[in-house]
């Protein structure tokens, strides 16, 4: 039987470091499963096998920079 583990985790936005609130999913293994947004003004980085979150106001392409510069390399969303 496999279980799903919600924890609740503050982590700062991949572009200018705001704080989010976020309800994080992990499998019994400990594996990432997705996340979700509580704090008003954030959302959820699709495609990244953590948990990564922007500001609203930030465009995709500040993010791909943001990503590609802290995880280094292409920003592959078939990486999971």
């Amino acid at each position: 039987m496999s279980q799903t583990k919600g924890k609740s985790e503050v982590h700062g936005c991949i572009v200018c470091g705001n704080l989010f609130q976020l309800l994080v999913a992990y499998d019994a293994e400990g594996k990432y499963i997705g996340s979700k947004v509580m704090s008003a003004g954030g959302r959820e980085v699709k495609g990244a096998s953590r948990p990564l979150v922007a500001c609203d106001k930030h465009t995709d392409k500040e993010i791909e920079r943001a990503v590609q510069r802290v995880y280094g390399g292409e920003w592959d969303e078939e990486e999971n």
